[in-house]
């Protein structure tokens, strides 16, 4: 997948909120990056700096996964879109980017932030971890660090294994979600899915400058 532990129990967007990294004990999971390093900061940033310093560029390659960057703010599957995010997020956590997987996160995103403004603050998870905003009301400059660091804090941090466990088996997306619900990343734990989003997200492309 521009775009705290604020639920609200209404017909609204559900605004919620990823907690910063040390807010739980990190290094609780020893799951790979792209290239099947161990998720300690210096590791995952030898990972991924390659990738990030072509943030400026027309497109990001990692591990043969392309992002292109578009020209406009358009609904384009498949071209700089709220899936291809998604797609990022699991490709930088070493994790498949299998349907399974690209599912759920395209849910936890329309689940966090409203998916026509899913850029919403470049941090469509409301990841508190490296943007700023402990409580996740920070930004990001870019979508590809966002992506870079939702799969840094969810690696670092044991109190997410079982979301890491499920994404690198490619469990079947309730799975995922339900070890999503049951993490601290939103303090109302979507309502156990009761606010959770599980629908068919529409494919929408971020602006420009969000990349």
């Amino acid at each position: 997948m521009i775009a705290v532990a604020i639920a609200c129990f209404s017909m609204l967007p559900v605004f919620l909120v990823g907690p910063a990294a040390n807010a739980a004990e990190p290094g609780g999971s020893s799951f790979g990056f792209a290239a099947g390093a161990a998720s300690t900061s210096g590791q995952v940033d030898a990972q991924i700096t390659s990738a990030a310093a072509n943030a400026s560029g027309v497109s990001t390659d990692r591990d043969g996964y392309t992002v292109n960057k578009p020209t406009e703010a358009t609904v384009a599957p498949g071209s700089s879109t709220n899936r291809d995010w998604a797609a990022l997020v699991l490709v930088d956590g070493g994790w498949p980017t299998t349907d399974n997987n690209v599912t759920v996160i395209l849910q936890w995103m329309d689940s966090e932030n409203d998916p026509q403004s899913w850029w919403l603050r470049n941090n469509p998870l409301n990841n508190g971890y490296g943007s700023g905003g402990g409580a996740g009301f920070g930004s990001y400059p870019e979508l590809v660090t966002a992506a870079r660091d939702a799969a840094i804090n969810l690696s670092q941090n044991s109190v997410y294994s079982a979301i890491i466990a499920d994404f690198a088996a490619s469990a079947p997306v309730s799975t995922t979600v339900a070890a999503i619900e049951a993490s601290p990343w939103a303090s109302s734990h979507y309502g156990y899915g009761s606010i959770w989003h599980g629908v068919d997200v529409p494919i929408v492309a971020a602006d420009s400058s969000a990349w």
